[in-house]
């Protein structure tokens, strides 16, 4: 991975990172009007065990992800970074019809400014670079 391709992961990883806490704590509103107030603990147990959060796991699962190729990735291992890039379009442009999680994620849109603004903060990174 060349400097460019690891500048723009750890800014992907940022941006990605924004966009998951604004969501979560868009959806914890939701959960905390039908369970009442949780601490971070009962969150955090709820973001792993409940199906109202399930559809916040592939953004938590690409950020690890994210992570671990900047950790790991060697000259014999190079990051996949298309593959990566493309994973991330896929979570912020879902496809038509859309499942359950890809609904979820247009109605956070729909119903919260900084959820959108997040959103922006991603897609502008993945844009392909114009050229010259």
């Amino acid at each position: 991975m060349n400097h460019a391709e690891r500048g723009l992961l750890m800014d992907l990883r940022h941006a990605l990172l924004h966009l998951h806490k604004t969501l979560l704590d868009w959806e914890r509103v939701g959960y905390e009007r039908l369970h009442g107030r949780v601490s971070s603990q009962q969150l955090l147990q709820a973001v792993f065990a409940d199906p109202q959060f399930v559809w916040l796991r592939p953004f938590s699962e690409l950020i690890v992800h994210i992570d671990e190729t900047l950790e790991h990735e060697t000259p014999e291992a190079p990051a996949d970074m298309p593959a990566i890039l493309d994973r991330a379009r896929t979570l912020v442009t879902p496809a038509e019809p859309a499942d359950a999680s890809a609904q979820r994620y247009r109605d956070a849109l729909q119903a919260h400014p900084d959820a959108v603004l997040a959103h922006r903060g991603v897609t502008v990174l993945l844009k392909p670079p114009k050229p010259h």
